[in-house]
C-alpha cells in the first residue's frame, strides 16, 4: 500500500487545473443535504481552479431530490441521473454515474456531507506518480472522525475493515470517498459489486495501487443513515465474492462444504421430524434426502456458484440431484472398499467413514462444478 502523499504533495493540486473532474455522488433520500453539498463543491473547485460536474446518481428517492437538482443545474454543473431499477444499490448507482461522467478523472463521495469536498483537489493530486487510486482515509495517520460514534458502530467498522485485510493493505478500504482515473477501472463485465463498498471492488478486482489521503470524516447532520442489517448482509456477500475472486478454488471448496454442512442439518431435522409423525426410519431417510438436496442446490446457486451463468431451475436442480446421488454412491462405495480391502480401515471403520465423506464430497463438488453449475453459453437462459 502507498501511504498518503505528505505535506508537499498537498500543494500539487494546481497541476490538476488543466483537466476537469466528474464527481459522482450516489443518493437516496438526501434532498436535505444536496444544496449544501453542491455549494461546498463549488467553493472547493473554485479555490482549486478546477472544471467540474456533479452527477447525482439517484435510487428513485421520491423526496424532491430531482426537483432540487433541476433548480441547482440552472446555475451549477449539476446533473441528475434517476436509476430505474427494482432494487436500490449504491454500487450500481455509482457505476451508472460513472457511465454518465464527462471527464476521465473521477471522484466518488457520499452525499450526506460526511466526506469533505474541500479535500477533492488533494485526492486528485495524490493520483500523480504510481498511485492508481487515492482514498480519503479515516484511519491513515492524520485522519479522524468527527462526531460521536457509539461502540457498536465503531466495532462494526473495525471488524469490517479487519475482514478485508487478506484482500488489501489499505487502512480504510470501506471509504466511499476516492479518486480514480476512468481508464484504470476494470471492465464492467469484470465487476460484481453488491451494496455499499464499490471502492473495495475497484481495489481488489482492478488490482489498483492505492494511496491514502487522511481526511476529516464528519457525522451526518441531516437525514438518516442507509446502513441496515440488509446492507451488512450484502457486504458479507460482497466480501465472499472478492475472496473467491482473489483465492479461487479454496474459497469455493470451503463454501461448498459449508453449504453441505447446513444441508446435513436440514436432512437430519426432516428425518427426525418424519419419524416423530410416525414414518418408518427407512422411508423417513429416503424422503429427507430431497429437501436437503433442494436446500443445497439453492444455496450453492446463490452463493458458491453465483458467478456462473444462471440456468433453468428445474433442469439445474435435476442435475444437482444426480450429482448428489453420485457423491453419495462414491461415499458409500469408498467406505465399503476401505473396510473390506484396506487393513488399517478394516480395524477402524470410523476413519473409513470420514474418508468416504471426503471422497464423496470431492466427487460431488467436481460434478457440481463441471456439470451442474457449468460455464456454458448454451446454458444462460434466465429463469
Amino acid at each position: 500500500m502507498l501511504r498518503h502523499p505528505g505535506p508537499d504533495a498537498r500543494h500539487d493540486a494546481t497541476a490538476c487545473k488543466a483537466q476537469g473532474v466528474s464527481i459522482v455522488a450516489p443518493t437516496y433520500r438526501e434532498a436535505d443535504n444536496l444544496r449544501a453539498l453542491a455549494m461546498r463543491i463549488r467553493t472547493a473547485m473554485a479555490a482549486a481552479s478546477l472544471d467540474w460536474e456533479l452527477i447525482l446518481a439517484d435510487d428513485d428517492s421520491g423526496d424532491g431530490s430531482e426537483e432540487l437538482a433541476l433548480e441547482l443545474s440552472r446555475s451549477l454543473p449539476v446533473r441528475f441521473h434517476a436509476r430505474q431499477a427494482r432494487r436500490r444499490d449504491l454500487s450500481q448507482a455509482v457505476l451508472d454515474g460513472i457511465r454518465q461522467a464527462r471527464f476521465d478523472r473521477l471522484i466518488v463521495m457520499d452525499a450526506d456531507l460526511s466526506h469533505p469536498p474541500e479535500q477533492i483537489a488533494e485526492l486528485l493530486a495524490a493520483l500523480h506518480g504510481d498511485a492508481e487510486m487515492a482514498v480519503g482515509s479515516r484511519y491513515a495517520p492524520g485522519g479522524r472522525i468527527d462526531g460521536a460514534w457509539g461502540r457498536y458502530r465503531t466495532l462494526n467498522s473495525r471488524i469490517a475493515t479487519w475482514l478485508t485485510r487478506p484482500l488489501t493493505r489499505c487502512a480504510d478500504p470501506m471509504s466511499g470517498f476516492f479518486a480514480v482515473d476512468r481508464h484504470r477501472l476494470p471492465e464492467p463485465d469484470e465487476l460484481a459489486p453488491v451494496g455499499f463498498k464499490i471502492g473495495l471492488e475497484f481495489m481488489v478486482r482492478g488490482g489498483l495501487r492505492v494511496r491514502e489521503v487522511p481526511i476529516r470524516f464528519d457525522e451526518r447532520h441531516r437525514g438518516s443513515s442507509k446502513l441496515t442489517w440488509r446492507q451488512q448482509l450484502a457486504f458479507l456477500r460482497h466480501l465472499f465474492r472478492l475472496y473467491r475472486h482473489r483465492f479461487g478454488l479454496p474459497v469455493r471448496l470451503l463454501s461448498f462444504g459449508a453449504v453441505g454442512a447446513t444441508g446435513l442439518v436440514v436432512d437430519t431435522a426432516v428425518y427426525l421430524g418424519l419419524q416423530a409423525v410416525g414414518l418408518g426410519h427407512l422411508l423417513a431417510r429416503f424422503l429427507s434426502f430431497w429437501p436437503a438436496v433442494t436446500w443445497n442446490w439453492r444455496l450453492n446457486r446463490v452463493l458458491t456458484f453465483d458467478d456462473r451463468p444462471p440456468t433453468r431451475a428445474v433442469g439445474q436442480w435435476t442435475r444437482f440431484a444426480v450429482a448428489s446421488t453420485v457423491g453419495l454412491a462414491t461415499n458409500v462405495g469408498s467406505y465399503a472398499a476401505l473396510t473390506s480391502f484396506v487393513a488399517p480401515f478394516m480395524a477402524r471403520p470410523l476413519l473409513a467413514l470420514f474418508a468416504g465423506v471426503a471422497v464423496g464430497s470431492a466427487a460431488n463438488f467436481a460434478v457440481a462444478t463441471h456439470f451442474v453449475y457449468r460455464r456454458r453459453g448454451a446454458d444462460t437462459d434466465s429463469e
